[in-house]
């Protein structure tokens, strides 16, 4: 059952109701969402929007079968901005899972190794593509490398937070005690292809929501319902990525 918790849901319900007809489908079962929010963020380079978090929450709200939508997000230490949105998540509504973000130091210190040497570059070139290079390249490639040196570069930082487990974790509570049916998971990683298999070998449901309507071929041999992200942007974007001629008809909502 579909009950608008706004307004503005009300209006663009009345302007998409294919949409809402599609969802009602999809959300036909007591559902969980698990949405990965640190591969989820990077979505929006390619859809060329943004995701209004409280907005994806209200319109999930609308809908009487989601009984709980979790987001899995990582801190940074200090980082006020950080914090404060782990603090509006909550305000939301949305049951928050997050960790520190671990901040690894990449050594690009090019002084120990020979001019056509991999040692460096396999640390950020997949091992496949690395064979590929001939050693003209890898030594160019290291030239660039020796010249941020000479500017006083010798690292660089790279951000990583993975949920996996406590995704995973949530997926077998929710399954084992929580009388959850459906399993609506935000993600395109492989790691969940058991995970998703055993859901739907059990007669439970289990349906991704992804950026492009495609998933990774470990996804894909699951036969796993596949929803594209793309058909409720009105629902979910910031209100200056919606068409004017949906602006124009809900301004002021």
């Amino acid at each position: 059952m579909f009950k608008p918790k706004t307004k503005r849901i009300e209006k663009l319900a009345e302007l998409f109701p294919k949409t809402i007809l599609d969802l009602e489908n999809v959300f036909d079962k007591p559902t969980n969402i698990y949405i990965d929010w640190q591969n989820v963020i990077y979505w929006q380079k390619k859809l060329k929007w943004n995701f209004d978090l409280k907005r994806i929450k209200q319109f999930f709200d609308s809908f009487e079968n989601i009984k709980s939508v979790k987001i899995y997000t990582g801190i940074l230490g200090g980082n006020t901005k950080s914090e404060q949105n782990i603090i509006e998540l909550k305000s939301w509504g949305y049951d928050v899972i997050s960790k520190p973000v671990k901040i690894m130091k990449l050594s690009i210190d090019t002084s120990s190794i020979e001019e056509n040497s991999p040692a460096i570059l396999k640390q950020f070139i997949k091992k496949s593509l690395l064979k590929k290079l001939d050693l003209d390249t890898v030594a160019f490639l290291n030239g660039k490398l020796f010249e941020l040196n000479k500017s006083g570069i010798l690292f660089v930082e790279e951000l990583k937070c993975n949920f996996d487990v406590e995704m995973g974790r949530n997926l077998f509570k929710d399954f084992e005690s929580n009388g959850i049916d459906n399993f609506v998971l935000w993600t395109t990683d492989s790691d969940f292809e058991d995970p998703i298999k055993q859901i739907k070998k059990d007669g439970k449901k289990a349906v991704i929501f992804c950026s492009s309507g495609k998933v990774t071929p470990e996804l894909d041999k699951t036969d796993v319902f596949v929803f594209d992200i793309k058909k409720i942007k009105e629902f979910i974007c910031w209100y200056k990525h919606l068409p004017q001629s949906v602006q124009d008809k809900i301004r002021g909502i």
